[in-house]
């Protein structure tokens, strides 16, 4: 294994992530960054330093994106459950007043429908269509 940097395997193990890092950084800050993200191939602790806080500024960044998009999804979804329970609660009173306004022979009709899957062919509906919540002549 040859490397410019250090020539024990884990060293170039170290450096090839260093250099992946530097790409990594390099792309996700180009545009936020006006310093150049470099590699010093000396093992000096400052280019570590420097490297380690390009890094923890990246995953900051990455932290805020995936957190600002985790919110809105949030609140997307809130919209959405309080729609489908403001329906669900329009259904089921709806449902109260077709079984009140109904016979019980519908009921029983209704119910033996339920139970066998769906009405016969041709058959009559079970309830009569909802005329609205005016009087009836």
């Amino acid at each position: 294994m040859n490397s410019p940097c250090y020539p024990v395997a884990m060293d170039v193990g170290v450096c090839q992530l260093r250099s992946f890092s530097i790409s990594f950084l390099s792309s996700v800050l180009g545009a936020e960054s006006s310093t150049a993200v470099s590699l010093d191939n000396s093992s000096s602790g400052a280019s570590v330093v420097a490297i380690d806080n390009k890094i923890e500024q990246a995953m900051d960044l990455v932290k805020s994106h995936l957190m600002y998009a985790v919110r809105e999804e949030v609140e997307v979804l809130k919209e959405q459950i309080k729609e489908l329970m403001e329906r669900n609660s329009q259904l089921e009173q709806e449902n109260t007043l077709l079984k009140n306004l109904s016979s019980p022979e519908q009921l029983a009709q209704f119910q033996a429908q339920v139970q066998t899957g769906s009405p016969p062919a041709g058959a009559p509906p079970a309830l009569p269509p909802n005329p609205g919540p005016g009087p009836t002549a």
